[in-house]
């Protein structure tokens, strides 16, 4: 052929070279995830978290064709490789399971490449059988066996283990099925499908970016609280109330610890304006003594980087930090970026806010709902100054120990701002977590999530039915927890869903087992251990609403300690296996009644700490006023065990809510009777 433009189309890719653009691999590689737009921001991860690799890898004809995932390291260095498994034959889809030991921007890649000793053993375990070319299949072997054993990186004991076998297939003595037999044994089967095998043609694909963080950005449970509740009383003779400070809100933290909570969140804490304060239940009027909204943020006391003077002072900050610190616990804060008419900002940066044609400054409005307490930022007129500021504020915090941030509305302020601040944070914090509070559209959630967000809230507020629930479990624990790590809340201090305020303490029980069990981070709202539920009416929010109110409990009450016990219990699950501590191995399980969800979660020993799998079902009655009855069908394989052909599958299945122990296999019976046991939370009794 003339050597001409066209030649430079023809690049045979061979060996750990990737494909150059617009060519495609000796071995296609084809759709590798976990990736967000093809390398465009890093895929999610965490220390020690097992990461599923795949990829589609496939080539012509019918040679054997494998695939292995390459973990690199941040200095680029190869961490460690895994050979993946076809998981839907036909299809061609591999994956395997790696996991960071540390943080930092790692990155990996899929390398696929021709088997052939799989191809070998494929080929003559069949025309062997059938009498076809019997002597010519066995040289074959002996030649590709030669071939693997030859290798200068094969460990000793595996080449003398290859030439012992090549001795068997040379033996003419034997019958061939047993010279046969030597070959495709479980010796040679470790070496050369499991840690050395023969490997042609590699093709790998791009190097993808991988951001480690700590294991929290993954897994924890929240617990929020409004400090000025905690210790506020009340003067009778006055009307008066006088706020909680942080030393009276630090006498709860013993209380939030016992019930096993990670993190320890905090609404703001800031100075609250006086202008156009709202009353009780969101009232336009507010009456004297009425503490206002924490969100309307700022006073002439200061703004986002001072604190209420009610709740004392700095010193009395960092003393209520390390207290929680002391019991185990981390500080999470609200970051509101929007201020009270009285802010600072407001007359110090006027043009860091909308101004209207009459000369006023717009305020929060999401029609018909309208916040006149609040003024939004606005940041297009000077987007360098509101950085700038956000980031010192932000900074204020660290240095006072808050590690984590829950971010207000996070959808309403524009993503390159959130992707700036996040990324400049954790150049010199790379431990510090953001929270996405984004109750919004899909897009603009996954979005938030993609550049930078650690974690989000979620739609499972309003997921009822065992399909929604399904269905949802399912989309979060799949691909999109690539870069959106959810956060399940069963209710907010904005939210009192109507399935929990219609479904009393059953309902918050069946929530919260819901909660802990589907997600790696779940929270809750103080008051939950009451099934507080009686809404304001006509909106999905308590009467009452402790945004607008001091809001005092009385943590020592009898019908405190029920659910008090049921959250401990099922934070001490939690902490006692890691397989809950994971997102993407979560599998919905079928069952014969649709107010019965059964889900489970799964870790493979090579990935724990003690080197034996965990898995853990939950059973949930949906149903929070009747029993309920189903027959539920697990797939024994997703729960890591296996099946033996003409045997009947069963293990123990320990109830980790009840501490009973039954004998189940790949179909069982369950009935729940939500006032007295709303879910079985089960341990896989693992050989």
């Amino acid at each position: 052929m003339p050597v001409g433009r066209s030649a430079a189309r023809f690049v045979l890719v061979t060996t750990l070279e990737p494909a150059p653009p617009g060519l495609i691999g000796r071995i296609p590689v084809m759709d590798v995830s976990p990736t967000i737009e093809q390398g465009r921001w890093p895929a999610k991860a965490v220390v020690g978290e097992a990461v599923p690799v795949r990829a589609r890898v496939f080539r012509e004809g019918h040679d054997a064709v494998a695939a292995t995932a390459v973990l690199l390291r941040p200095d680029g260095t190869v961490h460690s490789t895994a050979r993946m498994v076809d998981v839907a034959p036909g299809l061609d889809w591999f994956e395997a399971r790696v996991a960071p030991d540390a943080e930092g921007a790692w990155s990996f890649r899929v390398e696929g490449w021709s088997d052939p000793y799989g191809t070998w053993a494929h080929d003559a375990a069949i025309k062997i059988e059938a009498g076809i070319d019997v002597e010519l299949m066995l040289a074959e072997g002996i030649r590709v066996l030669e071939r693997a054993a030859s290798r200068r990186n094969l460990p000793s004991s595996a080449r003398a283990a290859l030439a012992n076998v090549v001795l068997a297939l040379q033996d003419t003595t034997m019958p061939p099925p047993t010279r046969l037999a030597a070959a495709l044994g479980p010796d040679v089967r470790r070496i050369l499908v499991e840690d050395h095998p023969l490997r042609d043609l590699v093709s790998p694909s791009a190097t993808y970016p991988l951001q480690v963080h700590r294991e929290r950005a993954l897994a924890g449970s929240w617990y929020e609280f409004f400090p000025r509740s905690e210790g506020a009383t009340y003067d009778a003779a006055t009307q008066s109330w006088t706020s909680g400070t942080f030393a009276t809100a630090s006498e709860r933290l013993p209380g939030i610890a016992a019930m096993g909570f990670d993190v320890v969140y905090l609404t703001p804490v800031h100075p609250i304006g006086t202008t156009f304060r709202k009353g009780r239940n969101n009232s336009l009027t507010a009456e004297p003594g009425d503490p206002g909204s924490p969100y309307a943020i700022g006073s002439p006391d200061g703004g986002h980087d001072a604190i209420h003077p009610e709740l004392g002072t700095f010193d009395d900050f960092d003393d209520f930090v390390a207290r929680a610190q002391d019991l185990g616990m981390e500080v999470a804060l609200d970051l509101a970026l929007q201020c009270s008419p009285d802010h600072p900002w407001v007359t110090e940066h006027p043009e860091w806010f909308t101004t209207r044609v009459d000369g006023s400054i717009a305020y929060a409005e999401n029609p018909p709902k309208k916040y006149q307490d609040i003024y939004p930022l606005n940041f297009d007129n000077d987007p360098a100054g509101i950085y700038a500021e956000v980031r010192r504020v932000v900074q204020v915090w660290i240095d006072h120990g808050v590690t984590a941030f829950r971010v207000d509305n996070p959808h309403t302020k524009p993503l390159p701002f959130w992707q700036w601040l996040i990324e400049d944070v954790a150049k010199d914090h790379p431990d510090v977590i953001f929270l996405a509070e984004a109750f919004t559209k899909p897009a603009m959630m996954e979005a938030l999530a993609r550049i930078g967000f650690h974690q989000s809230y979620t739609y499972f507020t309003w997921r009822n039915t065992q399909e929604e629930l399904a269905e949802y479990f399912t989309e979060v624990s799949g691909e999109l927890g690539s870069w959106m790590r959810p956060s399940f809340w069963p209710t907010t201090h904005d939210i009192l869903p109507p399935y929990l305020q219609h479904g009393g303490e059953p309902a918050f029980a069946i929530r919260a087992a819901l909660a802990a069990t589907a997600s790696p981070t779940w929270g809750i709202y103080s008051g939950y251990e009451f099934s507080e539920r009686v809404p304001r009416p006509g909106v999905e929010e308590q009467i009452d609403n402790e945004k607008y109110e001091f809001r005092p409990r009385d943590w020592a009450a009898p019908e405190a300690a029920g659910m008090t016990t049921f959250l401990t219990r099922l934070n001490e699950i939690r902490r006692d296996h890691p397989a809950l501590r994971q997102l993407r191995n979560l599998t919905v399980h079928p069952t014969t009644n649709d107010q019965v969800l059964a889900f489970s979660s799964h870790l493979d020993g090579a990935f724990t700490a003690d080197g034996r799998p965990d898995t853990v079902i939950s059973v949930v009655n949906l149903d929070p006023w009747s029993p309920q009855e189903a027959m539920v069908d697990l797939d024994l394989a997703a729960l890591g065990i296996d099946e033996t052909p003409g045997t009947e599958p069963a293990f123990n299945a320990h109830d980790l809510l009840t501490d009973e122990t039954f004998a189940w296999g790949a179909r069982v019976f369950v009935r729940l009777e939500p006032n007295r046991h709303v879910a079985h939370i089960i341990e896989v009794g693992h050989p």
